[in-house]
């Protein structure tokens, strides 16, 4: 392919451009690709894994309990009476096998902590790992849920004042939960064709992609994120929130991917718009925020508007494993909106809804979800599966146990330096200390890259490149793949270094490459200088350029 011609790409989603430079990048035998693209993590958390299946055998032998006498394979459900001292028993002859000593540990937090009953939580999690029931209730099931819930106060909220109670429903990962949310949303009529919507930018591409689709036809605002204020949003970019035309505030937080979470000045900011448009829904997705110091959700400070997303799949690995939660508080925005409709939208709605319920008028908006991920008329099918909710439970205790924080620490030291190792490779100074910087991915951005060597070199590059041109240059030169930061909304052209799926080594490779790439742009330029073709000079040598500070 011709680096050069790229323009005919420019429409392409991130994730689908992705592949093309995948190709190119592999195009060479012999060479190591280097995919810092796709922010599908190389870690994953053990201890919950090792303790699901050995929760697994142990639910098989409580299977087998029954039906023993048949010869053919064939187990029950297993029992409640008595199934925590059978456990007990098991936990103590498996003691010294991975992750029994964790299912032990848990049982006991649980019960001891949680002031739940052991007994209905072990029948509920073998229930749920033979995956022999339907889920019951659809919407989570119910120990696992008040589980799940103390993890979310816990990562979510922390000590923020906090008041009243919340729902969730169990989804197959944080974008299961945007593609019910956005379908629901639409179908309750709490937004419509020519709604403004205002999104957070930079952010997750399909935020910006669904809207635009015909069967939603949203009219997208944007309310962008200043990289020379360490990509928070100014006051003044906040207040278009106050247009009333404005029905709705989507964002990432921490952002993706300048992996930057929303200042507490900004977050209280926010907060005081909300109080002045009361009828502004909130939509925020926290999947990066479990990675972040000290971290509060904006569903913690406007709890009533918001609607919480959140995805296990980055901080405990598990991509696969398709599994995240909404929140909505119980007193909640959408359920006012609906009972304000009118007549005929509420007739309508009643009827749709009057199949699953006798008093379809009441039913909560959250619960309206889940009946329109199953086309309503299968709601009786409807629910994550239940060793999947088996997994979340797991590691939710996983982390709520681990007081000190030491998987965290050690998630948080991990990126970190993979980031760090990135700057030496660029021959980069790392940037200055920001405790909303969480650093699972970072923006490699043409202006800043390149401001130190001077605004004529800037303005000469930006003019020069094509549209992705850098980006196929780094893949076809040296099998390097980063994702187009244009698509996530940002400005300048950049690229989206994900700082988790590769190793340390790797990002000083990615680095290298960067920067001798930048370094032939910079030749060609002072080459053009010295011919003549252009006003104005660059500034300092290569190593000076290179002393950048990237986003």
């Amino acid at each position: 392919m011709n680096v050069r011609n790229t323009d005919h790409l420019a429409n392409l989603s991130p994730f689908e451009l992705k592949d093309e430079l995948i190709k190119l990048a592999g195009s060479t035998s012999n060479r190591l690709m280097l995919n810092a693209g796709r922010g599908n993590p190389n870690f994953l958390a053990t201890v919950p894994r090792h303790g699901f299946w050995q929760l697994g055998l142990y639910a098989m032998t409580e299977s087998e309990r029954s039906f023993s006498y048949l010869a053919e394979g064939v187990g029950g459900f297993p029992r409640r009476d008595g199934i925590e001292e059978r456990f007990n028993l098991f936990a103590r002859s498996h003691h010294d096998v991975p992750g029994v000593k964790f299912l032990s540990s848990a049982v006991s937090f649980v019960r001891d902590q949680l002031g739940l009953d052991a007994g209905d939580f072990l029948y509920e999690m073998c229930q749920g790992i033979l995956a022999c029931s339907y889920p019951v209730p659809d919407r989570m099931l119910s120990l696992s849920e008040k589980i799940v819930k103390q993890y979310i106060r816990r990562e979510m909220i922390g000590a923020h004042p906090f008041s009243g109670d919340f729902d969730l429903y169990a989804v197959e990962g944080g974008t299961a939960a945007m593609t019910y949310l956005f379908n629901s949303m639409k179908i309750n009529h709490l937004l419509k064709a020519g709604d403004v919507i205002a999104l957070g930018k930079p952010i997750f591409t399909p935020y910006i992609e669904i809207p635009e689709l015909s069967e939603f036809g949203l009219v997208e605002l944007s309310i962008d994120a200043d990289p020379a204020s360490g990509w928070q949003y100014t006051n003044a970019e906040l207040d278009k929130l106050r247009d009333p035309k404005v029905k709705a505030f989507f964002l990432v937080n921490p952002s993706n991917p300048p992996s930057v979470k929303v200042s507490d000045e900004s977050l209280q900011y926010l907060a005081s718009i909300v109080k002045e448009r009361p009828d502004l829904i909130i939509l925020t997705d926290d999947v990066y925020g479990t990675f972040a110091d000290n971290f509060v959700s904006l569903f913690a400070l406007c709890p009533h508007n918001t609607l919480l997303v959140y995805s296990y799949s980055k901080y405990f690995g598990a991509t696969g494993w398709r599994l995240g939660v909404i929140a909505a508080h119980k007193s909640n925005l959408f359920d006012e909106k609906i009972a304000q409709l009118g007549k005929a939208q509420k007739d309508e709605l009643n009827t749709r809804y009057s199949s699953i319920t006798t008093t379809p008028e009441q039913l909560p908006f959250i619960d309206r979800i889940v009946a329109d991920s199953r086309t309503v008329a299968l709601n009786h099918t409807a629910g994550l599966s239940t060793p999947q909710q088996v997994q979340m439970v797991l590691f939710s205790l996983f982390s709520l146990m681990d007081t000190a924080e030491n998987y965290k620490a050690a998630m948080k030291r991990l990126i970190r330096g993979r980031k760090a190792a990135l700057y030496r490779g660029m021959g980069a100074a790392p940037e200055a200390a920001d405790e909303n910087v969480v650093d699972y991915y970072t923006l490699l951005d043409v202006e800043q890259m390149s401001r130190e060597v001077g605004p004529e070199f800037v303005k000469w590059l930006l003019a020069t490149i094509k549209p992705h041109e850098l980006l196929f240059r780094l893949a076809e030169d040296a099998g390097v793949v980063l994702l187009p930061g244009k698509g996530f909304g940002t400005v300048h052209p950049s690229g989206r270094v994900s700082l988790a799926n590769l190793n340390e080594q790797d990002y000083v490779k990615i680095g290298q490459c960067v920067r001798t790439l930048r370094d032939e742009y910079l030749e060609r330029y002072r080459a053009l200088d010295n011919k003549g073709n252009k006003s104005g000079k660059g500034k300092g040598s290569s190593d000076t350029g290179t002393s950048t500070k990237a986003r």
